[in-house]
């Protein structure tokens, strides 16, 4: 009897090593083919993006979307091919779905989050934006996070969720944009004499908006300083340009006309 339950075991040990064996080849080669497919899939989802005229953060979205749905799919069917029956297979990927939700809320926020922000649409890829003391150029939004591209080329990665629930300053929107140049002066300096010494200097620059108005206003008053705010309208491509070339030219004015600035205590 222990002759034939030892021959037994070997038997079905050595059948299940044989069916274990052809499976695990098979799920070898269904996860190379499938990742084959994947490939295509992306590579055909990106040529379509790039052909078409979809909205960047709505092609960048579904694209993060794509990958994701054909990797679980990739996932469903290796399990099947390893002899995983579909239902307990889907039983057992709901169970981990379940335990992976409430371990990952904060990425189902980001996820709706993601969703949010393409139906509203705050900003867009390419957009000059700043959320969550972040600014710069929108590079990227993907199903969980916004990439953020910095003028002094940092890349900044917040998540959906949290950018669907605070607030996005985006200086894209419209196509002009306001350039505003704070100055602290000499109490004494007389200020429509200023005025018109810095509306002067302003409207010499060629990217300064003709049709809008130049303006130069006090703004508060010290015992011995005076804070001075000055603006013009420019395009909005042309925002830092204007603002840093009519700060220095500004700069050279006042001195032209031997006003001095104030240094300010706190500064």
């Amino acid at each position: 009897m222990d002759t034939d339950f030892w021959l037994s075991l070997k038997t079905n040990f050595s059948n299940f090593i044989t069916v274990a064996g052809i499976r695990l080849i098979y799920a070898a080669g269904t996860i190379i083919i499938g990742l084959f497919i994947i490939r295509i899939i992306k590579a055909f989802v990106r040529r379509v993006g790039s052909r078409s005229n979809a909205d960047p953060s709505l092609f960048s979205f579904a694209y993060s979307l794509v990958k994701f749905a054909s990797y679980s799919l990739l996932i469903f069917v290796v399990g099947i091919v390893l002899g995983i029956q579909a239902s307990a297979f889907l039983t057992l990927l709901g169970a981990i779905g379940l335990a992976v939700g409430l371990s990952l809320q904060g990425s189902l926020s980001n996820f709706a989050g993601g969703i949010l922000i393409l139906l509203f649409k705050p900003f867009k890829i390419g957009d000059d934006v700043s959320i969550e003391n972040a600014t710069g150029v929108v590079d990227k939004i993907d199903i969980l996070y916004t990439r953020i591209r910095t003028v002094d080329g940092r890349m900044i990665t917040i998540p959906n969720g949290k950018v669907s629930n605070t607030s996005v300053e985006n200086f894209s929107t419209f196509s002009d944009r306001q350039v505003k140049i704070t100055l602290h002066l000499p109490f004494s300096q007389n200020i429509e004499e200023l005025r018109q010494i810095l509306v002067d200097t302003i409207k010499q620059h060629p990217k300064v908006l003709k049709n809008k108005p130049i303006q130069v206003w006090l703004d508060t008053m010290h015992e011995q300083s005076m804070k001075i705010l000055v603006s013009c309208w420019c395009q909005n491509p042309n925002y830092w340009q204007v603002y840093f070339e009519q700060t220095e030219n500004i700069k050279e004015t006042l001195l032209k006309h031997n006003i001095q600035f104030v240094t300010l205590k706190n500064a």
